[in-house]
């Protein structure tokens, strides 16, 4: 019998961890829209190159993403839309013209890139089920956004919008907030009073003693 109550209880405990999102994802909320996105992984690997892309950007003075005022006041039914369109930039024109002598910073531009293409795929399906619908305004400031791109040659405006990826990511996230969404809590925060394994305990505790009662 007790062997039977420790397989219920491994087996309940295998349950609930399948059950858990992944490591480092956070659903996005666009309306009737939810996505899950790997933000985590995508900052971290964007903090590792920022710099050194960045370095590459011949043009200071001009902005792919923030002027003039492109992400600034996207009603809340516009921004899945534009989020969609940002997407399929990012995956249909800046990585593939990103590639660089450096091996480190072209696997890190791949990493993003993958993690882009999986989050396209999941904003095309909202919108093939009219989830994701598209207003005057979000499809004038994607227009405003591709202008700025197209005046400047390929190379350089690729990298310049690879640099401003933090303003895409800043924008999700405080968009986010807009919506009434709280941020998750970041990697290697304090977290009071234990609240941060107290559930997992409780939950496997919870767990055993159910498979005893049988």
């Amino acid at each position: 019998m007790k062997g039977s109550h420790l397989f219920l209880c491994l087996f309940s405990v295998l349950c609930w961890l399948n059950l858990m999102p992944t490591a480092g994802n956070r659903v996005f909320h666009f309306g009737h829209c939810r996505v899950s996105m790997s933000m985590t992984e995508i900052r971290l690997g964007f903090t590792a190159i920022k710099a050194n892309i960045q370095a590459r950007d011949p043009i200071r003075t001009l902005s792919i993403l923030s002027h003039p005022h492109s992400l600034h006041k996207v009603k809340s039914s516009d921004r899945c839309c534009i989020t969609h369109h940002l997407f399929n930039f990012y995956v249909d024109k800046v990585f593939k013209h990103c590639k660089t002598e450096d091996s480190y910073i072209n696997r890190k531009i791949s990493s993003i890139a993958n993690s882009f293409l999986s989050m396209k795929r999941k904003l095309r399906q909202c919108h093939e089920q009219n989830k994701c619908m598209c207003g005057e305004e979000s499809t004038e400031k994607f227009k405003q956004i591709l202008a700025n791109y197209e005046g400047l040659n390929v190379t350089s405006a690729a990298m310049k919008s690879l640099g401003e990826l933090d303003i895409l990511l800043d924008w999700m996230e405080k968009s986010q907030r807009a919506e009434g969404v709280n941020d998750p809590p970041k990697p290697g925060a304090k977290e009071a009073a234990g609240t941060l394994h107290t559930p997992v305990v409780s939950r496997k505790t919870m767990c055993c003693a159910t498979a005893d009662s049988y």
